[in-house]
């Protein structure tokens, strides 16, 4: 009775390790962001907001389409020359690069799955990710500025 305890008890602990090697990219899946709001030019934007490291890390991962409009805004912990790659990213997407003061540095392609990182010309404290030609198509300019409500 000893013995068959003992290997069911082991058998139940590696298949628990098993499953928990597998679930990291599940939980990335169950990050959940809040919302904030821009205003870029006469227009206003809500889009979600990754501010902790966890959201950052995860940002726009695993979806497979985003709406017209929708993007996301990442807030770094400090002004930075930042990097954006597009790991298990299906979306193609364009990034701003925005410094403190609400300024557009930089709007850069990203490719999806793409694991080089595209880099900010400048010190900058966000970025807003959004759908590839959104900024173009909506005329928005590297040197416009970026308003966080």
């Amino acid at each position: 009775m000893g013995k068959s305890f003992f290997i069911v008890a082991v058998l139940v602990l590696t298949l628990g390790c098993a499953k928990a090697q597998v679930d990291p990219v599940a939980s990335l899946n169950q990050v959940s962001f809040d919302s904030i709001s821009l205003k870029i030019g006469d227009k206003l934007y809500e889009v979600e907001y990754a501010k902790t490291f966890e959201q950052r890390a995860q940002g726009l991962m695993f979806r497979k389409t985003l709406c017209e409009d929708c993007g996301m805004f990442f807030k770094f912990s400090s002004p930075k020359y930042a990097g954006m790659w597009m790991k298990n990213t299906f979306v193609p997407l364009d990034v701003a690069f925005i410094d403190r003061n609400g300024v557009i540095t930089d709007i850069k392609p990203l490719t999806p799955h793409s694991l080089e990182s595209v880099g900010s010309s400048k010190e900058v404290l966000y970025a807003l990710e959004m759908n590839q030609g959104w900024f173009a198509g909506n005329g928005i300019h590297v040197g416009d500025h970026v308003t966080i409500d």
